[in-house]
């Protein structure tokens, strides 16, 4: 019985290696969706609700397999549906502020998510953050204002479209929150599962906003087909399901960071696929982000979400967050 506390203390750092690598290649796949929105002939709403839609099929049979034969799903969840009206937010004032200030202003204003979450992960998940963390997260900030470079531009025309910025990392932040306690709770939630449920509803409110609010919502070429099924399969599908999947082992606050990343992959992807050039100033922005993800990385498995319990059972946190 000797042998028994090896495996044990050799887990935590396996699944965090594990957990990692997926956190990375799931910010490359949604890294990449800007190359596909933009072949895609539909308005952006529309496009949003592609995203989600058209990744279903695929996210039900990753969510089936995940599950033995003969166990019941387990139920839904507040935390669940949150997530999915969290990223229907998020995308939704994403577009809106596109569509209202500069690409740059947009995307710069929307890597604050990462400061949310880290600031509400010790109120909300008992997940405290650490030194490492917070230098890290002013790295990449730092990093992100690199790459934008000289793009960002303040203008009063577009303070509207600023504050939806702002508004798009809040929901992201939030997002960010929810898919946590979704992953930390007891009652079995998987990955595909997850992302599955709270893709229905993101699909079904995005559904709404682009009957209102759009024009074109289906694609009248092939190329315009090929790219949303792209964009649902490869971004959300497996970008959205990767991070669901990390989020399981590593903290809500260093997984957050992932915005950063999906920078650095669009920066990457415009220059190779979209004959965008990347500058001296833009390639110092992006090592900076990797040497803050670099610095912030977990050392050790985060515990598990602690939520409020009764004042006569302080030792026994409740699970009720999903």
């Amino acid at each position: 019985m000797t042998t028994a506390p090896a495996p044990l203390s050799a887990a935590p750092d396996q699944r965090l290696l594990v957990a990692f690598v997926a956190l990375l290649a799931g910010a490359i796949a949604m890294g990449i969706s800007p190359a596909f929105v933009r072949h895609a002939d539909v308005g952006p709403f529309a496009s949003a609700f592609w995203r989600a839609t058209l990744a279903l099929p695929l996210l039900a049979v990753w969510a089936r397999l995940e599950r033995p034969r003969g166990t019941p799903a387990p139920r839904w969840t507040p935390a669940t549906l949150a997530a999915g009206v969290l990223f229907a937010g998020d995308l939704f004032f994403w577009h809106l502020a596109i569509m209202n200030t500069t690409a740059a202003n947009a995307t710069l204003l929307a890597t604050l998510a990462p400061l949310w979450v880290m600031l509400a992960s010790g109120a909300l998940l008992k997940e405290p953050v650490t030194r490492a963390m917070a230098l890290g997260l002013a790295a990449c900030l730092l990093g992100a204002a690199l790459l934008i470079g000289s793009s960002f531009a303040f203008a009063p025309e577009r303070l509207t479209g600023d504050l939806y910025g702002v508004v798009t990392s809040v929901f992201f932040g939030a997002y960010f929150i929810a898919m946590r306690f979704a992953r930390r709770g007891s009652t079995g939630m998987t990955p595909g599962l997850l992302v599955y449920r709270s893709s229905l509803v993101t699909a079904a409110v995005l559904l709404v906003v682009a009957l209102m609010l759009e024009e074109t919502i289906l694609p009248s070429t092939l190329t315009g087909v090929a790219m949303l099924i792209a964009l649902g399969v490869v971004a959300h599908a497996l970008g959205q399901g990767l991070l669901a999947f990390a989020l399981g082992s590593l903290s809500a606050g260093f997984s957050a960071l992932v915005i950063f990343l999906e920078a650095v992959a669009a920066a990457a992807v415009g220059y190779l696929f979209l004959g965008e050039s990347i500058g001296p100033a833009q390639a110092l922005g992006g090592a900076v982000i990797l040497a803050g993800i670099y610095i912030a990385r977990p050392r050790a498995a985060p515990g598990p979400v602690a939520l409020a319990a009764a004042p006569t059972q302080p030792a026994t946190p409740t699970r009720e967050a999903e």
